[in-house]
């Protein structure tokens, strides 16, 4: 069975890339299988930049193969921030970056947003393949759901009335901006 590394240390996008790809004989594993690994740098100007370089920055330290995301929320009315800083425009915890977004939307009436994903996949001694997918929607006013991780309490994906962290997993695998570009790099292989 081939190993699929995901470069990450956040469980909850391994275990979403986990039950994404339980249909294939791969056994999907996170970085904290190869202890203490130094962190990939994020310093690309887009998504695709920083998941490539994070794909072979770890295929290289693992010798597996390795897939990597950079994702993030891009809200309209604030000019796509928080971008590519959305897990570190505030320190802290996930609560501590909603609470700032919920004050600059504040009276707001435009609140159109959406996830984007980039992935690439880092195959060793052959190449990287990429992919990228977005899930549209928009921010609500206060956070609702006990589940996922991030902006899912404030995220509600257009069509729906309930935010990413109050529908069911599967349901959010299926329709999210991870499982989007999922689908395009899987067509890709």
């Amino acid at each position: 069975m081939e190993k699929i590394v995901i470069a990450t240390k956040n469980e909850g996008k391994v275990g979403e890339m986990r039950e994404a790809l339980s249909h294939l004989p791969v056994e999907v594993v996170s970085l904290r299988a190869f202890g203490d690994l130094p962190d990939a740098v994020e310093d690309g100007k887009t998504f695709l930049e920083n998941a490539k370089a994070k794909a072979a920055f770890y295929e290289k330290r693992t010798g597996c193969i390795c897939m990597a995301d950079d994702s993030g929320l891009e809200v309209e009315a604030l000019g796509g921030a928080p971008g590519g800083l959305s897990a570190r425009i505030v320190p802290g915890p996930d609560q501590a970056r909603n609470d700032w977004l919920l004050s600059r939307l504040e009276g707001r009436l435009d609140r159109r947003a959406r996830f984007v994903a980039a992935l690439a996949l880092a195959i060793p001694d052959r190449w990287t393949l990429i992919s990228e997918g977005e899930c549209l929607g928009r921010i609500a006013t206060a956070p609702e759901g006990k589940g996922g991780f991030g902006y899912d309490p404030l995220f509600l994906p257009d069509g729906m009335s309930a935010s990413f962290a109050a529908i069911p997993p599967r349901m959010k695998n299926a329709i999210s901006h991870r499982a989007a570009a999922l689908r395009n790099l899987l067509e890709i292989l």
